[in-house]
């Protein structure tokens, strides 16, 4: 098995992760707290999103050329 499979398998799941863990902690949360953390948790989740994609993107992109 090719060792970048691997590299991009555990991007991924980093990236994964992270947003799991992102969303888990925005979940223990006072009452002023939340006006303002569902704003964050927004921009966190599409930065992980666009993240995956670049990723997904390069690695498709390394193996066709």
């Amino acid at each position: 098995m090719d060792l970048w499979w691997i590299a991009y398998f555990l991007i991924v799941v980093i990236s994964i992760g992270g947003l799991i863990g992102t969303i888990m902690i925005s979940r223990t949360q006072d009452e002023n707290y939340g006006k303002s953390t569902k704003q964050n948790l927004v921009r966190l989740t599409v930065i992980y999103a666009v993240l995956i994609l670049v990723s997904l993107g390069a690695l498709a992109l390394y193996i066709y050329i």
